[in-house]
């Protein structure tokens, strides 16, 4: 697994980055089939009156993006808070994977093996090749997915994955964008253009 640690307003040491790692590794150990990337982000509020220090891992697993995000008055703590996170996540994720693959495989008797079903799930490129990243203005951030089109119903899971209120996906019936939130009073909302 490739792991990817950046720092905002404070300095990596090499224990941090041990400490981080570790924790990182310990979560992910049962999910070594299918965590390919993490991508974590430590950073330090500046503002002396606000006492955050923010823990935010990304994990890419098999073309499904997991994202957990912990903020408290320590960063070690913060580390400790996000790896139990995304541990709960992935168990979530597998869980809900395998549920899916067993509910296929018992409605259609003439399938696959799992094994093989598997091969199917291959990571693809994350990123659209030929665009080039540049810095944005300091309060823009841009980020390329290929957007492969998904149902409403994997939308929803896939927003209670990533820790978002939103997310932005295109649609499989009619190909269109769409956009996923939750509602302040529960339930999710469904954008769509006309």
């Amino acid at each position: 697994m490739k792991i990817l640690i950046h720092g905002k307003n404070l300095e990596l040491t090499g224990a941090l980055k041990e400490y981080t790692e570790a924790k990182i590794e310990k979560a992910t150990h049962h999910y070594k089939d299918i965590v390919k990337e993490a991508d974590i982000h430590l950073s330090i509020e500046k503002n002396p009156r606000v006492s955050f220090q923010t823990a935010e891992v990304t994990i890419f697993a098999n073309g499904t993006v997991i994202r957990a995000e912990e903020k408290t008055e320590n960063l070690y703590s913060s580390i400790d808070l996000v790896s139990n996170k995304l541990c709960r996540k992935l168990r979530k994720y597998k869980e809900r994977t395998n549920k899916t693959i067993h509910n296929k495989q018992f409605k259609n008797k003439d399938s696959l093996p799992i094994e093989s079903m598997e091969s199917n799930f291959l990571d693809k490129a994350f990123f659209k090749e030929g665009i080039e990243a540049s810095l944005p203005e300091p309060s823009i951030k841009n980020k390329y997915f290929e957007m492969t089109p998904i149902s409403s119903d994997e939308a929803r899971k896939q927003l209670d994955l990533i820790d978002h209120d939103f997310y932005v996906f295109r649609n499989k019936k009619n190909n269109d964008l769409q956009v996923i939130y939750k509602r302040n009073h529960g339930g999710y909302g469904l954008i769509q253009s006309k």
